[in-house]
């Protein structure tokens, strides 16, 4: 796919209905021949739009009108491609965990959590935040979870959790401002909800931070999972993160996550592994499938704001 393909299916598959200032952006950056041909100096990991409208966003740039979006950019193209190649979509989406809980509530309890791509481990607190599925609340407090659910019944208890740690090749500490910064930076403009929910999921992580370790999701998760405690039952889990691993490497995890002892939860886009036939989406907005263990159990929406069951 082309880089200016990319940004046009982005604008009307993700962006449409969810951030019109990203999908303004995503559509003029599509039709811009000087801005694809510079993002195409880059590696295809490093060209998605999030990356470049979040580097635009931590350097204080405009994002709401592409006239100056552009102007910003061509100005500031040197700062804005090392920053590209530095940094890595590490959008930390609490609201995730919406769409995992029920996966999570029906398991084998306790659970020991381990996430790959954790960022700053926000989604290793399922069981601290509360949720609403419609008119059905779970839990107290912030950050509150809001999820549309067809298909399937809320769950009716959080998760007991008794471990939790996280493997990324660059974690953040929701302790450090700079970092915290660049996960409010991925957050897109309009979503003044999504900030003040990462706020308050990074507070819950602030007071009893995860175990994070900088590591390789193949060559460095069998020495993590190790150390889950006895009795617990381990989940390997990830969300919107394997589109980011070249294919033979996802390949690998894949074969790796299936010989490890407990269950591998999976949110990603349908074209990231492969789950074979699926039914047709609810709408057609972008959708991430949710799967146990390589079985496909649901859609559900990118920041977990709904899923939706397969039925039979």
């Amino acid at each position: 796919m082309s880089t200016a393909t990319v940004y046009a299916t982005f604008a009307a598959g993700e962006a449409h209905g969810v951030s019109p200032a990203y999908e303004r952006l995503s559509y003029a950056v599509s039709e811009d021949a000087e801005l694809i041909a510079l993002l195409d100096l880059l590696p295809e990991a490093k060209r998605q739009p999030n990356l470049l409208f979040g580097v635009v966003r931590w350097l204080d740039g405009p994002v709401d009108d592409p006239a100056e979006f552009r102007a910003f950019v061509l100005a500031n193209w040197p700062t804005i491609e090392a920053a590209m190649r530095d940094r890595a979509t590490q959008t930390n989406e609490a609201g995730r965990c919406a769409v995992l809980l029920p996966v999570l509530a029906a398991l084998p309890q306790p659970l020991a959590l381990l996430e790959v791509g954790a960022s700053a481990g926000l989604c290793l607190y399922p069981d601290r935040y509360a949720y609403r599925y419609g008119d059905q609340f779970l839990g107290t407090g912030e950050p509150l979870l809001e999820c549309s659910a067809v298909g399937v019944a809320p769950p009716t208890a959080r998760p007991s959790v008794v471990w939790r740690a996280g493997l990324d090749l660059n974690p953040l500490d929701v302790t450090e401002a700079a970092d915290v910064a660049w996960l409010e930076a991925l957050i897109w403009p309009e979503h003044a909800h999504r900030r003040e929910r990462l706020r308050a999921a990074a507070a819950i992580a602030a007071a009893e931070p995860p175990l994070l370790i900088q590591g390789d999701l193949v060559d460095d998760l069998p020495a993590l999972a190790a150390q889950a405690p006895a009795g617990a039952t381990l989940v390997v889990f990830h969300t919107s993160v394997l589109y980011q691993v070249p294919s033979p490497r996802r390949e690998a995890f894949v074969d790796l996550v299936q010989s490890l002892p407990g269950h591998w939860l999976a949110n990603e886009a349908a074209d990231v592994l492969a789950t074979g036939p699926l039914p047709e989406p609810p709408d057609s907005g972008l959708h991430n499938v949710l799967s146990l263990d390589g079985k496909p159990l649901a859609y559900t929406r990118s920041h977990g704001q709904a899923i939706t069951w397969f039925t039979g």
